[in-house]
């Protein structure tokens, strides 16, 4: 960590103008905390969910020093692990609800649970905003009035990738996916979208693992066996690592293009230490490339409390807290009505650039980086990335309306 040397104070200082919307020079906020229940997989997704959680607590830290929301109001988010599981979720929700008297939720990991909270927000008529969760149920077949989606979902991540490979030859494709609602409804997508990138491409072969319990082995040799020209995997965490140790000790990513959801991120790269594949097109986060000043500024300041760089679910959790602090200060209320109309088409300057919840599916246009993986050293990283903005990724707005229910 040499070259980090700003205390806690002056970390605070130095991010507060990140912050959009905020007054250098306010007192710090006073009266009573306006708490939002904040729900997620903290034991079982810790690599992920706890740098959310550290960015939240920064960007909440910082936003109060400045003055608080609604003239004043200081933000207090109330973190509970949801069970990984969606009745021990919904469990949590309603104690956060009643309980804790929050005035709204947010958060979730996994795609199933977070469609399980998105129910009972619906239910109970509460604002429930979903930051990670990305199958694209949630804001089109079984989406809600109440339920918002701030991250890219399934759909948007995977055109992201599969659009970078427009102009490739392959035409032989392999799936690899959890068995669970986030990888088949990314492996849905990439077959409804790999054709219009790659004229002719056909599905060879599919393997759905259990999540958590890769055979890394009996999937690899599947896989192989086709004979793919192509490779779309979905794989992320510890079935990523497995798939990649025994995938490169078989070869089967040698002469192989590779279309990755999320395996540059540092949560999943990290653990692949010096066996990071090389060229996979994926999305990630290469934090130490983003030059631009916000980003920067917020860089330092979570490596000056958090003696760490930034994660992915670092930049997650912190937009979260800003788009949080700009619906409130839209509605100037903890009215669940108006909290859920504030969020119709609300523009957010954001560390990433500016995120809109967009009004038809309630869909964020929060972006990532596209590029492609490379090992730097002994440590992984992304080559040629850019960030791509979720807004040009959408899904269009016909297809919303067709299958969205009324609401």
């Amino acid at each position: 960590m040499a070259g980090f040397t700003l205390t806690r104070r002056s970390a605070l200082a130095a991010g507060t103008g990140i912050l959009a919307g905020l007054r250098p020079g306010l007192a710090p906020a006073q009266g009573a905390p306006i708490k939002i229940g904040e729900l997620n997989s903290y034991a079982r997704m810790a690599a992920f969910a706890m740098p959310y959680r550290n960015a939240i607590q920064l960007a909440v830290d910082q936003i109060n020093q400045a003055g608080g929301v609604m003239g004043g109001r200081p933000l207090e988010f109330v973190f509970r692990d949801d069970g990984s599981t969606p009745g021990d979720a919904v469990r949590v929700a309603e104690d956060l609800l009643t309980r804790e008297g929050c005035a709204f939720l947010a958060g979730t990991f996994l795609s199933n649970v977070g469609l399980a909270v998105s129910d009972l927000a619906n239910q109970r008529k509460k604002l429930f905003l979903a930051t990670e969760p990305l199958t694209d149920a949630l804001t089109m077949a079984q989406g809600n009035r109440y339920t918002w989606r701030l991250r890219p979902g399934t759909y948007m991540q995977t055109r992201m990738v599969v659009e970078a490979a427009r102009g490739k030859t392959q035409k032989r494709w392999a799936i690899v996916a959890p068995n669970y609602e986030y990888g088949q409804s990314a492996a849905a997508n990439f077959k409804k979208l790999i054709g219009t990138a790659i004229p002719g491409a056909e599905i060879v072969a599919e393997q759905y693992p259990a999540l958590g319990r890769v055979d890394a082995g009996a999937t690899v040799g599947a896989l192989a066996q086709a004979r793919p020209d192509g490779i779309f995997n979905v794989l992320f965490g510890p079935d990523l690592t497995a798939f990649v140790r025994e995938g490169n000790t078989r070869g089967l990513f040698e002469r192989r293009l590779v279309l990755s959801l999320l395996t540059g991120e540092p949560e999943y790269m990290l653990p692949l230490g010096d066996e990071c594949p090389d060229g996979w097109i994926t999305t990630g986060y290469p934090w130490e490339q983003v030059q631009d000043a916000p980003h920067k500024a917020f860089v330092d300041a979570y490596r000056a409390r958090f003696n760490d760089t930034p994660r992915k679910g670092s930049v997650l959790g912190y937009v979260t807290a800003q788009v949080v602090a700009s619906m409130l200060n839209k509605a100037n209320s903890t009215e669940t009505e108006a909290m859920v109309d504030a969020l119709a088409d609300l523009p957010t300057q954001t560390i990433v650039g500016p995120v809109v919840m967009r009004a038809l599916d309630h869909q964020g246009t929060m972006g990532t980086w596209v590029g492609e993986t490379v090992l730097r050293g002994r440590t992984g990283t992304m080559r040629n990335a850019r960030y791509a903005d979720g807004a040009n990724y959408m899904f269009p707005e016909d297809e919303v309306r067709a299958a969205r229910p009324r609401s």
